[in-house]
């Protein structure tokens, strides 16, 4: 073989042979790579999803009927002031708006002049009928009067003192008289002024008062959707608050006194009578309120709102079981009261129930506590 071609063999020969090492050390650095990056990935921990967890317990939760109204409406709370008989207002001692005590006076009358007749002539009957009743008692012992003229004696009697006594009741005399206010409230409405003549039975004024009349008496008027209206019942609890935004934090507790059976012509609403007590309180009969009835009260888990989801499968909680891994819990939600649900569902009470992070979750993720990143980052 020549010189030249021999050369040229060799070169190539020294080449293919660079070409192979150059192969096989690329190889091996490939697999190299591969194994580092398996390494490194078994050492990296599982994902996780950062939630928070508060306990979950069974207690007493109610469904949450929000009503409005107005404080001193009902008209088992009014008392109304008259007179039975005709008189002349000769003053007014109080104004509309302004807080009375029982037995306040509240006007000055004079009865009319027929009507103290009536109960003078009242008196002297019962008089006359007083004295021809001594007489005939007397005859009759003398043997001069018969049981007969004895007993119309009686009855005469009985009579004229049955009509003194209701003209007593009436309360009428000659002269000035001061009419009271039959109990504690507030004036709310004045229909008579002074030189009015009234008769028997005409309003003279209104009361509302602050407190119900009595433990079944309503003193709020409340309007409440037909189909809310068929889950309150009498005794359910009741907590007031005015719709003034400066008085936001008051509030008063008391218990529904009656639910309407009709629907109001008017506000299409059904009406339902609060008792509640109002008495020195900053809830003023007219005040405009906000009611929220307690209905349906039974024993369920109390959760958040936010804790529970809902997917095609329904409504379900995720609760943090042991390894700290999360745990679907399917759940019926039965009541709503405020920022809660009252569900039913297996929930655990010794596990943790999340509420934020849920919506990332499925059924068997690792978990960890939120909180606890929070700290790390810092």
């Amino acid at each position: 073989m020549p010189m030249q071609e021999r050369t040229f063999s060799l070169r190539a020969t020294a080449s293919i042979l660079c070409a192979v090492g150059a192969l096989a050390a690329g190889g091996t650095l490939f697999h190299a790579r591969i194994a580092h990056a398996e390494a490194d990935a078994a050492a990296e921990p599982a994902a996780s999803v950062a939630v928070q967890v508060v306990p979950v317990s069974r207690k007493p939760v109610s469904q949450q009927v929000v009503a409005y109204g107005v404080v001193g409406a009902a008209g088992a709370n009014a008392v109304t002031v008259s007179l039975p008989y005709v008189a002349r207002v000769t003053r007014v001692l109080v104004q509309p708006g302004q807080t009375v005590a029982r037995g306040a006076p509240l006007f000055v009358v004079q009865a009319d002049p027929g009507a103290v007749v009536a109960f003078t002539q009242a008196q002297s009957a019962a008089t006359l009928a007083r004295g021809e009743l001594a007489r005939t008692q007397a005859l009759y012992r003398d043997g001069l009067a018969t049981q007969s003229q004895l007993a119309a004696a009686q009855k005469a009697l009985d009579d004229a003192q049955q009509a003194l006594a209701a003209q007593n009741a009436s309360g009428i005399a000659a002269g000035a008289k001061t009419v009271a206010a039959p109990v504690a409230g507030v004036v709310s409405q004045m229909s008579a002024a002074p030189g009015d003549q009234v008769q028997a039975g005409t309003a003279l004024a209104q009361l509302v008062g602050a407190n119900a009349a009595g433990a079944h008496a309503a003193n709020v008027a409340l309007g409440v959707e037909p189909a809310d209206a068929a889950t309150i019942r009498a005794g359910d609890r009741v907590v007031l608050h005015p719709l003034s935004a400066a008085q936001q934090s008051v509030q008063a507790q008391g218990q529904v006194a009656m639910v309407g059976a009709a629907v109001d012509a008017q506000s299409q609403l059904v009406n339902v009578g609060a008792s509640v007590p109002l008495a020195g309180t900053a809830f003023l009969p007219g005040t405009r309120v906000r009611a929220e009835i307690d209905t349906q009260t039974g024993t369920w888990w109390e959760v958040p709102r936010a804790a529970v989801l809902q997917d095609a499968q329904g409504q379900y909680v995720y609760q943090v079981m042991p390894g700290n891994k999360a745990h679907r819990v399917a759940v019926t939600v039965k009541v709503e009261h405020g920022g809660s649900y009252g569900v039913d569902g297996a929930l655990d009470a010794a596990r943790g129930l999340v509420v934020s992070g849920n919506y990332e979750l499925e059924d068997g993720m690792a978990v960890r506590p939120a909180k606890a990143e929070q700290g790390g980052a810092r």
